[in-house]
């Protein structure tokens, strides 16, 4: 397996911690010059797309590795973090609907993926509710 394939799959263990739901991940590099993976994921709230892009940030800490960028902290419903070979985007799941970069990527391959059942899916009435 790739480094970096290696490195999104890392992420992706960390957002699971925090049940970041219906991952996607799309291997780009024969499409752009940025990165190889993108790295796309659902969350029911605000206050979760926070707690997923922190427990993906330390993680990465934890292997010394730092984001060269992170748009979009707290209270925002779009994060998005630069870890070079892979870029990750944490959407709250209407958010992500609106933007629908799997279509932008569409021409992408798509990794497969081990999902749990239960983060498959963004359930019909996800929690909208950031009290």
């Amino acid at each position: 397996m790739d480094s970096s394939k290696e490195r999104a799959l890392q992420i992706l263990a960390a957002a699971f911690t925090k049940n970041a739901l219906q991952p996607a991940l799309l291997h780009v590099t024969e499409l752009c010059s940025f990165c190889d993976y993108l790295l796309i994921l659902s969350a029911r709230s605000v206050r979760q797309v926070e707690a997923i892009s922190q427990a993906v940030q330390q993680e990465m800490k934890g292997q010394n590795i730092d984001a060269l960028g992170v748009e979009g902290q707290r209270g925002s419903e779009w994060v998005l973090a630069d870890y070079g070979d892979v870029v990750v985007h944490i959407f709250h799941h209407p958010l992500r609907e609106h933007y629908d970069l799997e279509g932008l990527w569409s021409e992408a391959p798509r990794v497969e993926l081990d999902v749990p059942e239960e983060l498959r899916y963004v359930p019909a009435a996800y929690d909208d509710d950031d009290e």
